[in-house]
């Protein structure tokens, strides 16, 4: 089971260098605090997420204080705070994907994945989040993994999903692997 990352956790090299991207886009950008919100959604464009670490760096730039960035920042829904997983997984709890048991497949994902929605694990794999609708209803209930849409999504589907992702992966880090192994050889 994978563990969840968490704001009071150290931060790790990936998030780091993270930072240290924003700290050396930000000198480049206007000091105007007209230009909070287009930085943070820059900042979400360019990585994904707003690192909690970068608030402050930002609230530097603009000479405002952290508490009234994060005030910007978790006024509008469009900005996460967790990096997402290289497989994001939403699951939809529109009016069809609801009435067809979506608030369960939420929780199925929740418990295998252990993590809550909002969450990433914290290897990085899996983010877990709803999403109000997909347009898929007559697939309901549809969870989207990636690109890669999974209709009629039953509890036991759950495991299957991650099983394939996990399959996946398996087998690229073979090919990679053996790749390397061919490059040694020549």
């Amino acid at each position: 089971m994978s563990e969840t990352i968490g704001q009071d956790q150290e931060i790790d090299l990936e998030e780091q260098k993270v930072l240290d991207a924003i700290a050396a886009e930000l000198p480049a950008v206007s000091r105007d605090v007209h230009q909070l919100i287009p930085v943070l959604q820059e900042i979400q464009r360019t990585h994904g997420y707003v690192p909690p670490g970068s608030i402050k760096m930002v609230a530097d730039h603009f000479g405002i204080t952290p508490a009234k960035v994060f005030g910007v920042a978790t006024f509008y829904n469009q900005f996460r705070f967790n990096p997402p997983g290289r497989h994001p997984i939403k699951v939809c709890l529109g009016t069809a994907c609801h009435v067809k048991g979506g608030e369960i497949i939420l929780e199925n994902f929740a418990r295998r994945l252990g993590i809550e929605e909002g969450e990433t694990t914290k290897d990085r794999e899996y983010s877990l989040e709803r999403v109000a609708c997909v347009g898929c209803c007559a697939l309901a209930p549809v969870v989207v993994v990636g690109e890669k849409i999974e209709s009629y999504v039953t509890p036991s589907k759950v495991e299957g999903v991650i099983t394939e992702i996990e399959i996946q992966n398996e087998m690229a880090e073979r090919a990679k692997a053996q790749d390397e192994q061919q490059s040694d050889s020549e």
